[in-house]
């Protein structure tokens, strides 16, 4: 938890980061791990959580909210980050959920050498329960959320951007193993 916690903007601007809701913050932070995480570190290695939890206050001041006149830091809203990047607020239909900012480095290195992003979001989609994932340039960064109604979507700002797949898109079911050839098998974590 004190990795998911940790938020280099609260840091830099002496903001505390800690939930309201510690209970449900846990909950889901518990279920992103062994749901989606913990599996992704057993098959690939170390992960590297760049962002995860964000308190409101946190939030709003990185998403330019509580800052009038001020661009943030590229945040979405507080009410669109509800169950997702604050873990202790459910979203306006009352689910709960939690998203990470992660880079595999396993995957980075690949990717650095010309694999395309497609391949590990094909990977996910094939084998763990996530909710949604949204791919970035640097690194080949990702946020990976999960929810207790999943959406099963993929976005990316690296090309080909936009909407890689949601439910009713042909791509959605069936297996994409063409994508992610030479990938390891999933192993899940020893409990």
């Amino acid at each position: 938890m004190r990795e998911f916690l940790y938020s280099e903007v609260a840091n830099l601007h002496g903001m505390p980061n800690i939930p309201d809701d510690p209970e449900l913050a846990i909950m889901v932070g518990k279920r992103l791990c062994e749901d989606i995480l913990e599996p992704l570190q057993a098959t690939f290695g170390k992960i590297w959580i760049r962002s995860a939890f964000r308190s409101c206050d946190v939030n709003g001041f990185c998403s330019g909210q509580q800052r009038a006149g001020k661009k943030g830091y590229g945040c979405a809203s507080n009410e669109a980050n509800f169950a997702r990047h604050i873990w202790d607020r459910r979203d306006a239909d009352g689910f709960a959920g939690a998203m990470a900012c992660i880079v595999i480095p396993w995957f980075a290195d690949k990717f650095e050498n010309g694999t395309d992003w497609r391949a590990l979001a094909w990977w996910i989609h094939d084998h763990l329960p996530y909710s949604t994932m949204y791919f970035f340039p640097r690194m080949a960064a990702f946020n990976i959320s999960w929810h207790e109604r999943p959406k099963k979507r993929i976005d990316s700002y690296i090309a080909p951007k936009g909407c890689l797949t949601k439910p009713g898109m042909p791509n959605h079911e069936g297996d994409h193993s063409e994508w992610y050839l030479g990938f390891p098998e999933l192993v899940q974590p020893q409990t």
